[in-house]
This record gives structure tokens, sequence and C-alpha cells, in this order.
């Protein structure tokens, strides 16, 4: 290692090594170098003549290591940008995607347009950016962000609490809505629904909790036994909104109006124009 490397250099390095095997090496770079300077990108594109100290030079080439060597960016960074707020991410939990947006969209809509109703949870809330991000922009709202896992829910509590959100965000460990007796005007969801035999050949399951992808022999096992447990904790005129493979449109659209004979059942698109989200309006 070289001492005193300029941070142009750095970066021409940078993006040599990870070409082969990483996707915009070029943005990658400036992403990590911002990082460990804690600057911004703008900056380290304008100050390519910075020298850079030997030991944060030697953290960067460390986290392009472990880049190349399989981890994920967010969990190297230890954070991760959600509907325009930053989230504290780790390996206990999955990394906020932007198709999630679209959801969480929705259920701003709804609640704008429906002042009474402010009973929500989150079911299996992860890093809790859907909660968070709800409680962020309704003054009003009070959220349960649930999960089974408890180191999802340690995660959470620290998001809830970097966004000063504590006396609206409520975490509670159980499985779906088996725990509650009462019922929600609004349900949100992001859930497993990867097949087990797809998933073991997808590479992200060598990155993110397998626990937050397994879906079970057809994806779709977790997301029908929420519908099922919703069937009586949804309230009337409620809404429930649930991330999904696009493959499962049909058959979880056929499972809702079972369980709802009276409600209105949509599949809307995410961000991508996938058909990724049911929506069941009650």
């Amino acid at each position: 290692m070289s001492k005193n490397k300029r941070l142009g250099s750095w970066l021409s390095h940078a993006r040599q090594v990870m070409k082969e095997d990483i996707e915009q090496p070029g943005l990658v770079a400036e992403v990590l170098a911002a990082h460990h300077l804690g600057q911004s990108r703008t900056w380290v594109l304008a100050h390519p003549e910075t020298l850079l100290d030997e030991e944060i030079e030697s953290r960067m080439d460390t986290s392009i290591q472990r880049l190349r060597d399989g981890d994920a960016l967010p969990y190297i960074l230890g954070k991760w940008d959600f509907f325009g707020l930053s989230f504290k991410v780790s390996p206990a939990t999955l990394i906020p995607r932007p198709e999630t947006e679209r959801l969480v969209e929705i259920a701003l809509d709804w609640l704008q347009q429906h002042p009474g109703r402010r009973r929500t949870v989150d079911v299996g809330t992860g890093s809790g950016c859907i909660a968070v991000s709800l409680a962020y922009h309704i003054y009003d709202l009070h959220v349960i962000a649930s999960d089974i896992s408890l180191e999802a829910l340690e995660l959470a509590r620290e998001n809830i609490r970097h966004h000063s959100l504590q006396n609206r965000v409520q975490v509670a460990a159980g499985d779906l809505l088996e725990a509650y007796s009462r019922q929600f005007d609004l349900v949100c969801a992001n859930l497993p629904y990867i097949p087990a035999e797809r998933l073991s050949q997808l590479q992200v399951s060598k990155r993110e909790p397998r626990m937050a992808l397994d879906g079970g022999q057809h994806g779709i096992e977790v997301l029908s036994r929420l519908i099922k447990d919703a069937d009586h904790k949804l309230a009337s005129g409620g809404l429930l909104l649930m991330e999904m493979d696009e493959s499962q449109a049909q058959p979880m659209s056929a499972m809702a109006r079972v369980h709802f004979p009276g409600g209105e059942i949509a599949v809307v698109n995410d961000l991508a124009g996938k058909p990724r989200i049911l929506r069941i309006d009650n």
C-alpha cells in the first residue's frame, strides 16, 4: 500500500479492481469513499487531490474486499436510504428496496383520505422502514411494528429512535397478526415470498437473512397465512397492502376474494411496472 495516496488515484484504482465483479464500480467507489471520509459524493468528486490517511485508505480497501467477497454494500455502510429517510441496516434484516416505496405511497394516500383511520400495523417490519416512513409523514399516526425476529426488532427500535418516533411507533414481537385481538384500519406487510427452491439459486440468499426471504415451497405460505389472519383483524372499511412476487398475483388475488368476498381486490404495479402489491379494500 502506498502512503498518502490521493483520493482521485484511489477512485481510479477502486474502479479497476471492482470492474469485473461489481456493478457500477465507479459509483460504488465514490459511495465508499464518501462514507469513510464522512463527506458527500459531490465533495468526493470535487476533491480528487485530497491526500488519504493511511488508516482510512486501509478501511476503504477492506470495504472493497468485503464487496468482492459477497457482502452487500448497505451492510458495509451500515445504513441505506428509503423513501427519503436514512435507516440503519444489518444482516439481521432485509435491505430496504425502492420497489417497496410504492406500497408506502399507496398507504400514505389512503391515510390522508381517511383521517379517522389511524390503527395501523406493519407486519414483518424488519428495519422498520415502512412503519417509520408512515409515521414520519402522518403526524397523528400510531403504528405497531411487528416481527418474529428479535434481532430485527432491536434494529427497528434504533431506527424509530433515530427519527424521534418512539411515542408513535411501538415494536412488538409476534407471528403475523395472531397475537392481536383488536382490528386494524391499515395492515402493511413486506413478508417472505420467494419459493424455497428458487431462493437457493439467488445471490440474495447468500447476503440477506433467509427468514426474511423464504416463502415456503410455493412462495405464498406466509402471505396466505396473513390473509387468513386479516380475515378477522382488518376492520370494515380498512385497507391491507402486501408486497408479493409478480408471479403470485393470480393465486393471491383468488385467495383474497375467498376471505374478503365483499372487498375490492386489486393488484398494483410497483415503480418498475411489475404487479407486486396486493391491495384489499375491505
